[in-house]
């Protein structure tokens, strides 16, 4: 039986969403699968990845096939990463104290990096609320600026006749 690790469709048409499992490669996309290890939801901005990293790895060290885009994701989550140190300790090129501080390197690495594009997003878009509060304040003042004149406009002839009366 031909496991693959690959992503299960679900959601609504339009915002789909997807389960990352482990499947017989004969079973449907979104049909029976083996074991769910994780969710990956492209619609949030980075993509939101939630993956059970031990379970990950157990598949691939016995021999389940990541789809492409699954490697991707993966790859991302240090999975892969983690399998090649794993197997430089099996042959003997280092020691699992070396890989797991290589590993522990590469992560707080890439933490650095997601956080960096996560405050980015997040500054974009104060910036750009800021930037539309800004535009309705002129607008409310604009058009409260037209508001007065008319209102002195409309109030100059009254104060006329109450002049010539008097």
């Amino acid at each position: 039986m031909p496991v693959k690790i690959r992503l299960s469709r679900h959601g609504k048409k339009g915002y789909a969403f997807y389960h990352i499992v482990a499947a017989d490669s004969r079973a449907p996309r979104d049909g029976k699968y083996i074991e769910r290890l994780g969710s990956y939801n492209p619609n949030t901005h980075p993509a939101t990845i939630e993956l059970n990293f031990d379970k990950a790895l157990a598949w691939l060290n016995n021999g389940a096939q990541p789809t492409e885009t699954c490697r991707n994701i993966l790859s991302q989550e240090g999975v892969l990463l983690k399998k090649h140190l794993l197997g430089g300790v099996k042959k003997g090129a280092f020691s699992e104290l070396e890989a797991q501080n290589r590993f522990d390197k590469w992560k707080s690495e890439r933490k650095s990096k997601h956080d960096a594009v996560k405050n980015e997003a997040v500054k974009s878009k104060n910036e750009l609320s800021r930037k539309r509060r800004d535009a309705e304040v002129k607008a409310k003042e604009a058009i409260a600026l037209k508001v007065s004149k008319k209102m002195a406009a409309a109030a100059e002839p009254i104060a006329d006749e109450a002049g010539d009366a008097g």
